[in-house]
């Protein structure tokens, strides 16, 4: 694959070129966050049907982990394929595979309207039952705001959580944000407490330091060098 911005070498324009935001990567101690491409997304949807939380709980203001198991893996592409559809300077979200130690584990990501005049954006994450409680999920929200306030300067970045949802609300206490009030939603056709989140640069409690590839291209691509 061609370096981010460049040719193939047969002369043909690579998909980072043309959609610099698939050349990103964020190395953070035994951490990778690299772009959701259609390479992994298989590996996603598995990784998904094999558990996220309790049948009985819903951390997610759209509960799409209650599609049924044979539909799941074509939603779940097609909802990462839209997002690239749709992706503008006016609106965007973006999504990173995780892997810790080289292994698969879920994804962290976020998503910002007007971004070039606002500097803050929404933290959205999953990861897999069988590697939650070690910590993976706090690493992977750090590498991610790390990345935003350093490579992309975001003013704050904003999270929320259900007020049931004990370990997202963890995570971001442990990263540094604050509470920011709630919001009265349906979840499953019932009420639901969602409680929205800020993080700002000075309270942002780091984690490892990040190294970043294709930081530069990503920032032109939405507007902040043009």
């Amino acid at each position: 694959m061609s370096a981010v911005g460049e040719s193939c070498q047969d002369g043909t324009v690579s998909v980072i070129a043309v959609f610099p935001p698939l050349g990103l990567r964020i190395e953070a101690g035994p951490l990778v966050l690299r772009p959701v491409s259609d390479d992994v997304i298989p590996q996603l949807a598995e990784l998904a049907l094999s558990g996220i939380h309790d049948s009985n709980s819903m951390p997610f203001a759209y509960p799409w982990t209650d599609a049924a198991r044979e539909v799941l893996p074509t939603e779940f592409a097609q909802y990462h394929w839209s997002n690239r559809a749709r992706w503008s300077q006016a609106a965007w979200s973006l999504d990173f595979a995780v892997e810790h130690e080289g292994e698969l584990v879920g994804t962290q990501g976020i998503a910002t309207r007007d971004y070039v005049s606002t500097r803050t954006g929404e933290t959205g994450s999953w990861l897999a039952l069988q590697h939650q409680g070690r910590g993976i999920g706090t690493q992977m929200r750090q590498a991610l705001c790390a990345f935003m306030f350093d490579y992309a300067g975001a003013s704050e970045v904003t999270s929320a959580a259900f007020t049931d949802n004990a370990k997202s609300l963890a995570v971001s206490r442990k990263v540094g944000y604050r509470p920011d009030g709630d919001v009265r939603v349906q979840r499953r056709h019932e009420l639901a407490i969602s409680r929205r989140l800020v993080l700002t640069p000075e309270a942002f409690v780091r984690g490892d330091a990040i190294t970043v590839t294709g930081a530069e291209a990503f920032r032109a691509f939405i507007g902040l060098d043009s």
